[in-house]
């Protein structure tokens, strides 16, 4: 799962070093991991890992700092280490009570048990909430205190609510309640992070940069991979988000070609239909994209336009002999007359 991309690595750790400081972000190593959803962690030994699903969601520096920088909070006030004393000190005093309560089996014992294990368990979770609360706090602080534009930890959650509306709305399920604490949540609400994360953040490094040139320049090689894997997850709507998020920038081949994959693989007719006008689009903008030539030509075969979609497979075989899949797209095309 490890992406060891040189390149890619000493990227990340320059954003980290740039929001927490050079004197400081020595103490991390950085590992991408090629995950495709959204989340980073930090051990006490200072190993931070970051999926690439996180990557393919923020969209400059900026953001990605807030996120880097909410990690390195985490390893400042040593959070796991704590977590680990604290459940060891609830899973201590669980067993000595389940002990002394095996020794009284009655229902109040039980009873009083009971009410004591929801108690330490709910303890846990809200002691986590109020860790990530501090690690989101920390990293604005750094925000605040570097080149970086500040606003961007709080962008970074209003655009993963709208990522699961759209996901939601599509799957034609209720719209997510991003106000709302579970018993065993282990972070605060989305919509409370952004609030807190918009109302601190310094209001005169609003004009800074955020470095989303240079963010989309450092991560051009990787961002069609990681659509690749996002759309295996089978989330149509997530997935349509976050492509038309990126194209707001402006509409690359590659996104065009994302995109027509999302409603090639969804399959339904309609979803065809667009989908060859997606594949289309992306070769326009490079006409030697082999991928868009498989993807418009089985489209096209299954909307009966099999001239054409043939035709479209013929090019992706010219542009790419050595296909893994070659033997299978070949079965396709109309077989040559012999005399």
């Amino acid at each position: 799962m490890v992406i060891r991309d040189e390149k890619l690595n000493t990227y990340l750790k320059q954003v980290l070093c740039e929001a927490v400081g050079p004197d400081r972000c020595g103490s991390t190593r950085i590992y991408v991991l090629r995950e495709p959803i959204f989340n980073a962690s930090m051990s006490p030994n200072g190993t931070m890992r970051v999926f690439s699903g996180l990557l393919l969601r923020v969209r400059s520096e900026a953001e990605l700092a807030s996120v880097l920088g909410h990690e390195f909070g985490h390893f400042e006030k040593r959070h796991s280490l704590e977590r680990f004393k604290s459940a060891r000190s609830g899973s201590d005093l669980l067993s000595w009570a389940s002990l002394l309560a095996s020794m009284s089996p009655s229902y109040q014992t039980r009873s009083s048990f009971q009410n004591l294990e929801f108690s330490v368990y709910g303890n846990l979770y809200r002691f986590k909430r109020d860790q990530e609360r501090e690690a989101d706090l920390l990293g604005l602080s750094y925000l605040n205190g570097s080149n970086f534009r500040p606003q961007a930890a709080s962008e970074v959650w209003l655009n993963l609510m709208g990522e699961y509306e759209a996901s939601a709305r599509v799957r034609g399920l209720k719209k997510p309640r991003f106000n709302r604490i579970a018993f065993t949540a282990s972070h605060p609400p989305q919509a409370e992070r952004a609030e807190y994360l918009s109302d601190l953040a310094d209001s005169e490094g609003a004009e800074r940069d955020d470095g989303a040139d240079r963010y989309r320049e450092a991560l051009a090689d990787w961002i069609p991979k990681f659509l690749n894997d996002q759309i295996g997850l089978n989330d149509f709507g997530g997935s349509e988000y976050i492509i038309n998020s990126l194209a707001e920038k402006g509409w690359t081949a590659d996104l065009w070609f994302a995109r027509g994959e999302l409603y090639r693989l969804r399959g339904n007719q309609r979803d065809l239909v667009n989908a060859v006008n997606f594949y289309r689009e992306a070769i326009v903008l490079n006409p030697e994209m082999a991928d868009a030539y498989r993807g418009l030509g089985l489209s096209q075969l299954k909307t009966g336009q099999r001239t054409d979609g043939q035709a479209a497979l013929a090019q992706y075989l010219a542009l790419e002999p050595d296909a893994s899949d070659a033997p299978m797209i070949s079965m396709l095309l109309p077989k040559e007359k012999t005399e």
